[in-house]
């Protein structure tokens, strides 16, 4: 626990433009100080000064966002050679709050616990992240103007749904990039064919921008010490990969590979009653990184011989497709965590 190793733990809540911290005494439990200071270059530097005078001996700072508002905070303070270790999302209960009070409970929720989590890296992982969230954003508008199109065509005039129908969407999209209206055209028409061409220029640019981002992220992958061996696992492709890399960040974060099946929502949890025992699924955690779980199972079940041979034996024992799929999950993250933390120590000896 932090009072163990520190005299002084500084809880910090950030906001977009300002960061409050609060000093508190690891041995008494005493708030010493607060400070509000600007989320900048400068506020850091007087955030460390002013760090340096009122907790002088061994410090540690419990920083809530440290992947997003406090992201600049931790990064200075890892180049000034401070300790930082991360605050998940503050539980509040009814009564007062404001970002005094905040500061206080971050450092406190973090003399509490017994187990610290240190802000995810930057580097390479924070690229791979970017590149990943951005790919994500175009997939997801690009899905959405298929189905804009799609719509637009059920209802479209006969005369345009007729050669549109039933056809393949890239022979849809020649078709309209091809359109062509008269001036004597109704207005129906004309404005038709407007947005079903504004909607295909849409997906075309959507298309052209994932076809950029794809590369760039096998790339970034590949240069990773265990991005490699990620991807000679079955059923992990780039995308999977890069997902598992961003959540597990850097050796040390994640204490074991039973705490990263709790981050991915894949350790079993209990649901017996009665005379029956049995487990479900946990629908916690990671959300992002369960998914990329689910997709690799979801494939190894359908064409990998030992998964599949796996899903046999146990659905003669009676079990479920559910609780098979949810067996799988739990492997694959203990096998691919042990990878990543391999490669890691392999590539720092």
């Amino acid at each position: 626990m932090l009072a163990e190793d520190y005299e002084y733990v500084i809880g910090g809540d950030p906001d977009r433009d300002t960061i409050d911290l609060a000093v508190l005494d690891t041995a008494t439990g005493r708030t010493r100080a607060h400070l509000a200071a600007p989320a900048d270059g400068v506020g850091y530097g007087r955030m460390l000064d002013w760090a340096s005078q009122h907790a002088p001996g061994r410090r540690v700072w419990a920083l809530e966002g440290t992947g997003s508002f406090a992201a600049g905070l931790a990064d200075a303070l890892a180049g000034a050679g401070e300790d930082v270790v991360e605050v998940g999302a503050l539980k509040r209960r009814r009564g007062a709050k404001n970002d005094r009070l905040d500061a206080v409970r971050a450092a406190r929720s973090a003399m509490a616990r017994d187990h610290q989590a240190s802000p995810r890296a930057r580097g390479l992982r924070e690229a791979i992240r970017a590149l990943a969230a951005t790919r994500h954003a175009v997939l997801i508008s690009r899905t959405k103007a298929i189905n804009e199109l799609k719509s637009l065509i059920i209802v479209a005039p006969e005369h345009l749904r007729a050669s549109l129908r039933g056809r393949p969407l890239a022979r849809q999209l020649d078709r309209i990039e091809a359109m062509t209206t008269s001036a004597d055209a109704t207005i129906e028409h004309r404005i038709t064919t407007l947005t079903l061409q504004s909607i295909t220029a849409r997906i075309r640019f959507l298309a052209a921008q994932l076809a950029e981002l794809d590369p760039e992220l096998t790339q970034l992958v590949r240069q990773h010490p265990a991005g490699p061996a990620l991807l000679a696992e079955p059923g992990v492709g780039p995308v999977v990969a890069a997902q598992m890399l961003i959540s597990w960040s850097h050796p040390g974060r994640v204490r074991d590979e039973a705490a990263f099946a709790c981050l991915a929502g894949v350790a079993p949890l209990e649901a017996s009653s009665g005379q029956q025992t049995r487990h479900r699924l946990n629908r916690g955690g990671d959300r992002a990184l369960n998914r990329a779980l689910h997709t690799v199972a979801i494939t190894r079940m359908r064409c990998h011989p030992e998964t599949r041979a796996y899903q046999a034996r146990r659905t003669a024992q009676g079990k479920t497709h559910r609780d098979i799929r949810r067996c799988i999950k739990r492997a694959i993250a203990r096998r691919l965590y042990r990878i990543m933390e391999s490669a890691a120590r392999h590539s720092t000896t």
